[in-house]
């Protein structure tokens, strides 16, 4: 039967893999010794990026409502680059995953279809509910298309769902069956699950550009984490995106939403690799107070840092590194140590000056992410400093690297993690890397694996002083003034914003932009909004620089260097 889910779920997996094939490589990046084509049609696919998780819930939400259930495994993200805003760019979904997405498409379109749904959804009746009724369908069809696909159905696309409804309405006997089974495969349908930008054009920099519907997608993941909403489509609709005063009133209408925070949340969570509590673990005999609890409200704990100093108070971006304020919840107060005298699920907090704590680095969920199960990691979270704020990307270690120093037990086991690594940075295999991830990491081991304050380790007094390229620093306090003050530390979140925005990892000729952009938020005193406004009214932002030729399929990225249970 054409319009059964089983026939829906192949067309839409046989679409998936039409797109796949025409679009090609498109992941931007030019490699070594590798030249990029000169030009590309207008209205070619420049671009596939599959939605992440939070980008399809959100989607979800702000298309049918925020009552809508969404149950169901998605396919796993990828993280390329540092970020899986890159990765998004890499990722295909596999037949089982396909199979994945048309079972939520599924529950989502009964959820739509149905008695209670019909009511809030549906915006027509059908002349017989046991019949078709093309123009209700179309109606349907048109409204819902344009919302799924972040742009206005063709002609032949509306007809095409329009002629599946009505089969399997004339089969079942039952239009809201024809409405729910046809809704599945537009919400499985690769025009949803992945954002496609194209082509339009060629730009004022003389690169090709991307035409206003595929710029409305990009400012609205951008800024929202979210699909553009109407009144962004019916800017695109008009061209007005690809005007210097269209877009520039776009972009500061999504700035100033408070849906702007949303946006920043997700960035951050991606940044900041939050999607490692997934998966992370504690030895729960030495660290009973660890739970998934404890995960969640950690991992919000430092985004609602962020977003307070960064939005809120429109504050200095290096200061996320110093600033003492953050907030608090009973559970996490536990943890800390710290009072909890407030009946609110959240409060503000001050750590006290002499609690050793400075910024984010010292929050739990930094912590606790770049350590191991039962014990912490200076290595670890020194390669993930290099790696998430200087862009640094940190070798793994030698396949025959000794870790018996490190993880050795018994009597001759060194009582400190300082000690233990001494092995492995006079190692000449070893020592390049640890030089540059153990003394920011040994500055932290007054934390244990949970992010909890200690003095001593094994009953011996735990020395956090450091010596990075002859600056000397001591503590969490002294690495955060080291972090504040570190010039890579702009450019770095400069660079990871540009590459969330155009969905790669920055080619060649992204480097001057990436300088420039960079000296732009130096010179707007580290203020994150004003940045992004300024970003995304660039006509760099809008570049669709052509595909490289297709090669084979790079193998799936390995785990970040500094999650790594193989770091010590």
């Amino acid at each position: 039967m054409i319009g059964s889910k089983t026939s829906g779920l192949l067309l839409a997996a046989a679409a998936l893999g039409a797109m796949a094939l025409g679009a090609g490589n498109v992941s931007g990046q030019t490699r070594p010794g590798e030249k990029a084509p000169v030009a590309v049609p207008a209205g070619s696919i420049v671009g596939l990026r599959r939605l992440t998780e939070g980008e399809f819930r959100r989607s979800i939400a702000d298309i049918f409502g925020p009552e809508i259930k969404i149950s169901g495994r998605f396919e796993p993200e990828v993280r390329r680059d540092g970020l899986i805003a890159i990765g998004s760019g890499q990722a295909a979904i596999s037949s089982s995953g396909m199979e994945q997405y048309y079972a939520i498409a599924s529950g989502i379109s009964e959820q739509v279809t149905s008695a209670t749904g019909r009511k809030n959804y549906i915006s027509c009746t059908p002349a017989n509910p046991k019949a078709s009724d093309d123009a209700c369908a179309s109606k349907v069809f048109s409204k819902y298309g344009r919302l799924l696909y972040r742009r206005p159905l063709t002609a032949p696309e509306l007809a095409g769902l329009v002629t599946t409804a009505r089969k399997a309405t004339t089969q079942a006997k039952d239009f809201y069956v024809g409405l729910d089974e046809t809704l599945t495969s537009m919400v499985a349908s690769p025009y949803f699950l992945f954002r496609i930008e194209r082509a339009a054009g060629v730009g004022a920099n003389g690169q090709p550009t991307l035409d206003d519907y595929s710029r409305a997608s990009r400012l609205s993941f951008m800024f929202w984490d979210a699909p553009p909403d109407e009144e962004l489509l019916t800017a695109a609709s008009k061209g007005e995106l690809s005007t210097q005063a269209g877009l520039a009133k776009q972009v500061d209408r999504l700035a100033a939403s408070p849906r702007l925070t949303d946006g920043v949340n997700a960035f951050f969570d991606d940044m900041l690799q939050m999607d490692l509590f997934k998966t992370q673990t504690k030895d729960a005999t030495k660290y009973p107070k660890y739970s998934g609890v404890v995960a969640e409200e950690s991992r919000q704990q430092t985004l609602k840092t962020i977003t307070t100093l960064l939005l809120e108070k429109n504050g200095d971006y290096r200061d996320i590194f110093t600033t003492p304020d953050t907030f608090m919840t009973r559970t996490l107060a536990m943890v800390y140590k710290a009072p909890y005298t407030s009946n609110a699920a959240w409060a503000p907090y001050s750590f006290p000056s002499d609690s050793g704590r400075s910024g984010v680095l010292t929050q739990i969920s930094f912590l606790s992410l770049f350590a191991h199960p039962a014990q912490s990691s200076p290595t670890k979270r020194g390669a993930a400093l290099n790696e998430i704020f200087f862009c640094q990307p940190v070798p793994p270690p030698p396949a025959d690297v000794d870790f018996s120093a490190v993880n050795g037990a018994g009597p001759d086991r060194q009582k400190t993690a300082r000690l233990r690594l001494e092995q492995h940075r006079t190692n000449p295999s070893c020592a390049a890397c640890h030089k540059i991830m153990d003394p920011l990491g040994l500055t932290l081991e007054k934390f244990d694996t949970l992010g909890q304050s200690r003095e001593t380790e094994d009953g011996q007094p735990i020395d956090v002083s450091s010596d990075m390229a002859g600056t000397k620093f001591t503590g969490a306090t002294g690495l955060g003034k080291v972090m504040h003050d570190a010039p890579q530390v702009p450019s770095c979140l400069v660079r990871n914003l540009y590459s969330t925005g155009v969905g790669r990892a920055p080619l060649s000729a992204d480097y001057k932009v990436i300088d420039g952009l960079t000296k732009t938020f130096v010179d707007g005193n580290y203020r994150v909004p004003a940045f992004l406004k300024t970003m995304a009214t660039s006509e760099a932002f809008f570049s669709a620089p052509p595909p490289p030729k297709p090669k084979a399929a790079a193998p799936a990225a390995p785990a970040s260097t500094a999650q790594k249970e193989t770091r010590q």
